[in-house]
Order: structure tokens, then C-alpha cells, then sequence
């Protein structure tokens, strides 16, 4: 691969090493899915914030001239993507959800539930049938596995009246959270809690329950490729087949639903199975425009 050096004399502009970028990264295979599905998505992300730029605006800067300082950076972004294969999230500390930014680093796994697009869209508060009519009715929310604290933002912002409690086991991660939430001014509506699952809590109700818990298996986590062994093994594993924390979260929330609270849950790709083991519930299955049945709404008296 050129050097960072080399590329930062002979390339100009911003296509330049939009073009550069791609190429790059079709060549050493890398692998994506930590916010961007290609590579031109993912060059585009990493060059346009390495240099402060909209993320959703690439057009406009396509061929605007750098600086040699900016043409260096960019080339070094790039070798780094390719060389040492973390998503590229982590390179520039920041990840996006529904056009909502979030602070990221080792510490946490990138965020990219489905489930933001779910709160964001249009089943709660919208005409027709929303799984919730009135937003403002929601007072209470727990997010299980909050990692980088990203979903209970989402939710917070959703539901304007509700305290939110997250819930996070790993205190590196608590970290991230704590950061996020102040940076989004929710320190007063958002409280954020070191333990496993509901064992912290005591005899808390809640309107929704919301978890993107680890749901891989062993064996898929031992395959894995250099960009999701970047991120904590533990915000992966959960089990030999993955379904070890889903299953403690079925078992356990119904205690803490109040009457007409529901539970939404992300599972990945392994419906079927969960509803082998589960063939009496009630799952609602919630499509987004990535996933088909990877996200589970039920509700407490379905349980």
C-alpha cells in the first residue's frame, strides 16, 4: 500500500481520496456493518468527520481542495482502517444513530441497534395503530445492556416526560454512557446503574423495557473478523447459542412491566430458534429497512 506520505503528495481532493479510500479497503477485504455497508459508505464516513464535515453531505466537498495538513490525515486514516482493521468508528470516536451522534471508543461495541430506528420512526405517537399512542404517557423506561448509553438517549428523546434507568454490567462502558448523556444534557432524566440485567433493581415498574443485549454464539464469536474482535467480547457472547441474556430478560421482565408495559428486544437473526424455545409467546415481530424479524415487541400481559 502507498504510504500516507506518498498519497498525501499526489492526491488533491476530497475525491481524491474518496477514490484512494475505496479502493484501499476493497483490496484488503475489509468487513463493515458497524454503521455503513460498503466500502464507498464507509470511506465516506471516515473521511468526511476526519476532517469535521457532515456526514450526510458528501457532495458538496467532493472536490474542494485540501490542506497538505488535511491531505496527510485522510491518508493516514486510511492506512490505519486497513491496517489494523477496527471499524471505523473507533478511528474517529464517533458513531451515528438516526442522524444522532454518540461518543465511541474501544470501551463499547459501535452502536447500530435496530432498535433506534424503531423509537425513532413511526410506531409510537403516529396515525393508525402505534404500538404506543400518546408518547407523553410513558413515564418510566429501562434499557438493559446500555453500553454506550445510545438507546436510552433515543429514548429519552422519544418520550419527553420519561426517566429513563440503563442498566450497563461493564464499568469501562458506564464510562462511554456517562459521557454521552452528559454531552446530550440528560444527566437530570437519565440515570445510569453498574450491574447485571434486572438484579439492581428492587420494585420498579416500567411503561417499555428496551434491550439490545449480546446475542451471538460461541462459535460465531470465534470466527469473528478483526473488525468485530475489536470490539469487548462481552458485548457479543451471550452462550453456546447466543440466547443466554434474551433468555434471563424473558424470564425476568414481566416483574418489572406495568400493566400494559411491553418489552422490545433485539435478537438478531436467529428467530426461529427463540421461538422454539418460547412457543406459547406472543412475539410481535418489527421489521426495520436493514432487518426483517430481529426485533420482538411483547407485551406484559402476553408473557
Amino acid at each position: 500500500m502507498t504510504t500516507p506520505e506518498a498519497a498525501a503528495s499526489e492526491l488533491i481532493t476530497l475525491r481524491d481520496f474518496l477514490r484512494h479510500a475505496v479502493t484501499a479497503f476493497e483490496t484488503a477485504g475489509l468487513v463493515y456493518a458497524h454503521g455503513t455497508t460498503t466500502a464507498l459508505d464507509d470511506a465516506a464516513f471516515l473521511l468526511l468527520e476526519s476532517l469535521r464535515l457532515p456526514v450526510d453531505q458528501l457532495e458538496p466537498w467532493l472536490d474542494a481542495r485540501l490542506l497538505p495538513s488535511e491531505r496527510l490525515l485522510l491518508a493516514q486514516v486510511i492506512e490505519e482502517r486497513v491496517t489494523s482493521r477496527k471499524p471505523s468508528a473507533y478511528l474517529v470516536k464517533k458513531a451515528y444513530i438516526q442522524g444522532v451522534p454518540f461518543y465511541v471508543d474501544e470501551r463499547v461495541i459501535v452502536p447500530r441497534s435496530y432498535i433506534g430506528e424503531l423509537l425513532m420512526g413511526d410506531l409510537f405517537g403516529a396515525d393508525g395503530s402505534p404500538l404506543i399512542e400518546d408518547v407523553t404517557s410513558v413515564t418510566r423506561v429501562l434499557d438493559l445492556c446500555t453500553g454506550s448509553g445510545c438507546l436510552a438517549i433515543l429514548a429519552a428523546m422519544r418520550f419527553p416526560l420519561a426517566e429513563v434507568d440503563a442498566i450497563e454490567l461493564s464499568l469501562d462502558a458506564l464510562a462511554v454512557a456517562r459521557r454521552n448523556v452528559a454531552d446530550h444534557d440528560l444527566e437530570d432524566r437519565i440515570t445510569l446503574i453498574q450491574g447485571d440485567l434486572m438484579k439492581p433493581l428492587q420494585h420498579e415498574k416500567y411503561d417499555l423495557i428496551i434491550a439490545n443485549p449480546p446475542y451471538v454464539s460461541r462459535a460465531v464469536v470465534e470466527a469473528f473478523p478483526p473488525e468485530y474482535a475489536a470490539e469487548p467480547r462481552m458485548a457479543h457472547l451471550s452462550g453456546e447459542d447466543g440466547f443466554d441474556l434474551v433468555r434471563a430478560i424473558l424470564d425476568e421482565a414481566p416483574k418489572y412491566l406495568k400493566k400494559g408495559g411491553a418489552l422490545m428486544c433485539e435478537v438478531g437473526e436467529d428467530r426461529d430458534l427463540l421461538e422454539i424455545q418460547y412457543p406459547a409467546m406472543a412475539f410481535l415481530w418489527l421489521d426495520t429497512e436493514e432487518s426483517t424479524g430481529e426485533v420482538f415487541w411483547v407485551r406484559r400481559e402476553d408473557f
